[in-house]
């Protein structure tokens, strides 16, 4: 259910336009009201003027009338009420205070009343104030003024301002509507075209396969705000296709690495086999073909250890190692082995405990010890230090995000002194998996992927190695590790 809504949802393009449409209506309903109160406050105002001196002339007509002429129309007295208006045919009524009419000019506007006690019912409502009327479907602006004991009613006809209103509002929302259209449209284009790179970025994912990585976006064809985007997809190709190929070269590596034992198993059983033997022979190839055997085994191991470490390490794995007595331990361990070479070793420096895997530890080590020995020219010293160190470490782990800022660290080296000379750029391709630098030494055994692991370990454990060649001969291997760490939980 929740999948069907989600893909109901309206495109971006459509919720940017109907998000738009709906701000240009309420700023359009707004710009209307605020242009037809502007319109109509001004024609209020005219005819607000044009009454208020129509008012002060019928005032002062009233006040020249003798008293016993009162009685008599006013639209018979001379024409001061006919240019009262500024040239506009205003129209008079002038009632006494109990409704009853006295004058009217014309004399037929008095007719258009439907009730002869409408004036006074008008100045009740208004007194004074200028207000619209329509009588017999005509419009008026009127004002309703007392002077003495009469009532006088002055009314401004307005039927050419209000046809004028009704065209002008008219107008006014075509204009306005055409507006909204107009941007709308325009908006809509731009938000097109503005999205139209998107769909570059789209095609381009659609059409990434293992035969075609090598595909890439360019930048500067890309508006500034989706330059990152197409960074960021670069760079992601950059790292898909390098791990790919790395993938690609590890599995014809792991294929070329398992295919040769296996051959020597097949071979040596095809001979067994081709013609009856002694039980002797059979003895000494059966230990050939465990020798064999423990070979693949020990590389098969190695390539489980490399993709136990790449996952990384949980929270639960770590704990901490005393590498003093680790290292004591492993020292006692390859002494004899060393000594065969006339080999000895010197451990200095103090040697903090770090958060870790012991037994993952204990592999790097041992990896790196044993290297030394096979590489260290005869009688020499295999120098193991260790110095503390602080360095800021921001990593991400599969699992859980540490950020290690500033963080007391340990570096511990394993110096050694070469048989033979070795460059800087050599020493960099013993991390590469399978890499053998010693080719012609059939009697070093192993599958080259010693370094590879310590490298994996490392990087597991948040830290790193590097290696570091001086004169050629001497050769170093430098291992930070955390001696702790903060971890924050993402969520």
């Amino acid at each position: 259910m929740g999948y069907h809504s989600h893909n109901r949802r309206l495109s971006l393009l459509w919720r940017t336009i109907l998000l738009l449409t709906v701000c240009v209506l309420i700023s359009q309903v707004f710009l209307y009201t605020w242009i037809q109160r502007s319109v109509n406050d001004h024609f209020e105002q005219m005819d607000a003027e044009i009454l208020t001196h129509a008012a002060f002339n019928l005032r002062q007509h009233i006040m020249d009338i003798p008293p016993d002429d009162q009685h008599h129309p006013i639209n018979r007295q001379p024409s001061a009420l006919e240019t009262s208006g500024l040239g506009y045919e205003v129209k008079t009524v002038i009632t006494d205070l109990n409704g009853q009419v006295i004058s009217s000019q014309p004399t037929d506007f008095v007719n258009t009343f439907n009730d002869s006690r409408l004036v006074q019912e008008l100045w009740q409502q208004h007194h004074d104030q200028p207000f619209d009327l329509q009588l017999d479907n005509r419009h008026f602006r009127a004002i309703v003024i007392e002077h003495s004991t009469r009532l006088a009613l002055i009314a401004l006809p307005i039927d050419v301002h209000h046809q004028y209103l009704v065209q002008f509002n008219s107008h006014l929302i075509l204009i306005l509507s055409a507006i909204t259209f107009i941007l709308v449209s325009v908006a809509a284009l731009s938000v097109y075209l503005g999205f139209a790179p998107l769909s570059t970025i789209s095609h381009k994912m659609t059409r990434i396969n293992a035969e075609q990585l090598d595909d890439r976006i360019i930048v500067a064809e890309m508006p500034s705000e989706l330059r990152p985007l197409a960074n960021a997809y670069n760079a992601m190709m950059d790292k898909l296709e390098h791990n790919f190929d790395s993938l690609s070269r590890f599995s014809d590596d792991i294929a070329h690495e398992l295919r040769t034992p296996l051959a020597t198993l097949s071979t040596q059983t095809q001979v067994m086999l081709s013609k009856p033997r002694d039980s002797q022979e059979y003895v000494e190839q059966l230990h050939h073909q465990h020798d064999t055997l423990e070979q693949l085994s020990a590389l098969i191991n190695n390539m489980l250890l490399l993709a136990k470490t790449q996952k990384g390490l949980y929270d639960s794995q770590l704990n901490l190692v005393d590498t003093e007595s680790l290292m004591t331990k492993l020292i006692d361990y390859f002494e004899l082995i060393a000594e065969e070479r006339g080999i000895s070793f010197e451990k200095k420096g103090h040697f903090d405990a770090v958060l870790g895997d012991e037994s993952l530890l204990q592999r790097l080590f041992a990896n790196l010890i044993s290297n030394a020995i096979y590489y260290a020219a005869s009688d020499s010293v295999i120098t193991i230090a260790a110095v503390s160190s602080t360095d800021s470490v921001i990593t991400n782990n599969t699992h859980v995000l540490k950020e290690t800022m500033q963080q007391p660290s340990s570096i511990i080296t394993i110096t050694n002194r070469l048989n033979e000379p070795l460059t800087q750029a050599e020493a960099n391709k013993l991390f590469e998996r399978f890499y053998r630098h010693d080719k012609t030494n059939s009697q070093h055994s192993g599958t080259g992927l010693g370094l590879s692991i310590v490298q994996a370990i490392a990087h597991a454990h948040n830290g790193k190695v590097s290696i570091t060649i001086k004169d050629d001969y001497e050769f170093q291997v430098n291992v930070q590790l955390l001696k702790k760490t903060q971890t924050r939980d993402p969520y």
